[in-house]
């Protein structure tokens, strides 16, 4: 379908005919910790403030920086607004929600139209007031908009139920992690008793496309090898750049130099010291002024207090379920953008029509 390619009941207009665009006159040192108003800057975070120039229904989008062509936020009610951020408002037949999905959808493609190079760094006005947007009737608009929003809900939902269950997994980890050397079914031990530090090699000579095994880099999976450096279960820790996002592997895999793997004894259970390895306070261990580093015998020599074997695969039981849950949750919310990202590709385009 073509730019243009809509139904024939719809009508294109500019957005200069039905909305006013505007820059705020404030900066990013106006904002209160604890303001009463809502204020909006060039980031997806929405910061607070005191003041209020407007008051009403409006979409807002970062005017430069990084966040062009990827911030959008939509508000009903009274805000300010940065000098860099453009304000859409007052609309005239045309249904706001519904503009923002719109906007949100295809204002990259449009600002690309106006700049030739590869990173956009700035918005100019007519970018915005000269964008072509195809419109239904305003009952059709209003409807595709409550279907969008619906989904928008759900997602809200989803995603403060993943927070929640964040919060669960921490406290539960505080409790059932914390120190207790006191206890006589626990030791203190240094993590040498437990686990030797292994470098990561260079993975160049053994990726393949469709290897059967991950190539993991500090981020996560980086490739694919049919080869492997280590078969077993092991607690994994960045050497340099990332150092505090701790990994668990119990399949083969292959890591880079600049990732630590771990070769666990048999008397302990993996997944506990990968729970061990998420509450220690890896920056603290820092080795470089620069990019941040750990030392292999830097990591050895951190004490822990560790149970009995049963006691530790009861504990990363119950961790692992934490976890599990989580995980589907979050593939949950994947799914439901998946859904919503296909329903404005057929809504907005009139593929799929709404009943007037």
């Amino acid at each position: 379908m073509s730019e243009f390619d809509y139904p024939s009941d719809w009508k294109v207009k500019f957005v200069e005919d039905f909305a006013d665009v505007s820059t705020g006159n404030k900066d990013t040192v106006n904002k209160i910790d604890d303001g009463e108003y809502p204020f909006f800057v060039r980031s997806q975070q929405i910061e607070r403030i005191n003041s209020y120039s407007y008051d009403g229904e409006a979409i807002l989008t970062a005017g430069d920086g990084v966040g062009v062509g990827k911030v959008f936020h939509y508000i009903n009610g009274k805000f300010d607004y940065h000098q860099r951020v453009y304000k859409i408002s007052d609309f005239k037949d045309v249904y706001g929600k519904y503009f923002f999905y719109f906007f949100k959808m295809h204002f990259m493609k449009q600002v690309k139209k106006y700049n030739a190079k590869t990173s956009v760094d700035s918005v100019r006005r007519e970018m915005i007031t000269k964008m072509k947007v195809p419109l239904p009737s305003l009952n059709e608009q209003q409807k595709i908009a409550s279907i969008l929003s619906t989904w928008d809900k759900t997602i809200e939902l989803k995603e403060k139920l993943i927070a929640q269950k964040n919060v669960q997994k921490k406290g539960l980890m505080q409790n059932l992690l914390k120190d207790n050397h006191i206890k006589s079914s626990y030791r203190i031990l240094k993590l040498k008793d437990i686990l030797k530090i292994r470098h990561g090699k260079d993975q160049k000579k053994v990726e393949c496309i469709n290897g059967k095994n991950p190539i993991l880099g500090t981020g996560g999976e980086i490739g694919r090898t049919d080869s492997y450096l280590y078969d077993k279960e092991s607690v994994l820790i960045g050497r340099k750049g990332t150092i505090d996002k701790p990994m668990y592997m119990n399949t083969p895999f292959w890591t880079v130099d600049t990732l630590f793997y771990s070769e666990i004894k048999n008397d302990f259970d993996p997944k506990y010291i990968y729970y061990v390895f998420c509450t220690i306070p890896w920056k603290k261990y820092n080795e470089a002024s620069g990019v941040p580093s750990l030392n292999a015998s830097t990591i050895e020599n951190i004490q822990v207090s560790v149970p009995t074997y049963e006691v530790q695969k009861n504990i990363a039981q119950i961790l692992n379920k934490a976890d599990t849950e989580i995980n589907i949750l979050e593939r949950e919310v994947e799914l439901l953008k998946m859904q919503k990202q296909g329903l404005m590709q057929n809504l907005l385009t009139g593929k799929v029509r709404v009943k007037d």
